[in-house]
């Protein structure tokens, strides 16, 4: 943490700066005609509404919307990595974003694609059986397990998607206090500015606010301790 801290810091004008794509992701389905709403810093998709007016205009609004939002999610994802990479391996950011950027983008948006069909169709097998919540919690828990480093593999190794999902499982599997550091410091720091922003404010701006903070701060500083995790596994750069 103390590591990612540190990237973050010395970093912090760039990483603002690569996190604008966040908003824009996150800006993108909440502007299109969908049913959505915001929580705990993030934007959630009313699936049951979304089900009872099914139309084919409707789901290809959706598809588009979540299409865009992937690709400036993944360029973000991108973007920041590429600041941990850039420190571990003392090479500037300028010749690697034009080098390399679009060949980690692609990928990267395939990898949140997979996983963002992989919880349509949890959700809607959930929708039928009624265990909607409990499908697509499950699913998107061990999913998010699978793809936990896979960005990073992207990004800090080049790896290819199929590799960089294989190398995620087993890292989480090897060393699974990374994880559980990240997803509980995550929870604990959104937590702690939504109650913090509800509480000063009071109003339902309350949980925009909450939004941009946590696309601007704290989801980037949670990027860089993937990266920083996944760079642990180089044993010099561990020790």
């Amino acid at each position: 943490m103390s590591d990612s801290f540190e990237t973050y810091k010395s970093n912090i004008r760039l990483v603002v700066l690569f996190s604008i794509p966040f908003i824009i992701a996150f800006l993108i389905p909440l502007l299109a005609p969908l049913p959505t709403y915001v929580s705990a810093g993030g934007i959630f998709l009313r699936s049951a509404s979304l089900f009872a007016n099914a139309t084919p205009i409707g789901f290809s609004l959706m598809a588009i919307a979540v299409f865009f939002s992937l690709l400036f999610l993944s360029l973000a994802f991108v973007l920041i990595s590429l600041i941990v990479k850039s420190r571990r391996t003392h090479v500037r950011i300028g010749k690697m974003v034009f080098k390399e950027i679009e060949k980690y983008i692609s990928r990267v948006f395939i990898v949140l694609l997979i996983y963002t069909f992989v919880l349509i169709i949890a959700n809607v097998l959930g929708y039928y059986s009624g265990y909607e919540a409990l499908a697509t919690s499950v699913v998107g828990f061990f999913g998010f397990i699978a793809i936990f480093y896979a960005p990073s593999a992207i990004v800090v190794d080049g790896k290819g998607i199929a590799r960089a999902v294989k190398e995620s499982v087993q890292l989480v599997f090897r060393e699974p206090q990374y994880f559980i550091i990240w997803l509980v410091g995550a929870i604990i720091a959104i937590s702690a500015v939504d109650f913090v922003i509800i509480t000063l404010t009071g109003s339902f701006i309350s949980s925009y606010i909450v939004l941009v903070v946590n696309s601007l701060f704290i989801l980037p500083y949670f990027i860089i301790f993937q990266a920083e995790a996944y760079m642990k596994k180089f044993k010099l750069l561990k020790h």
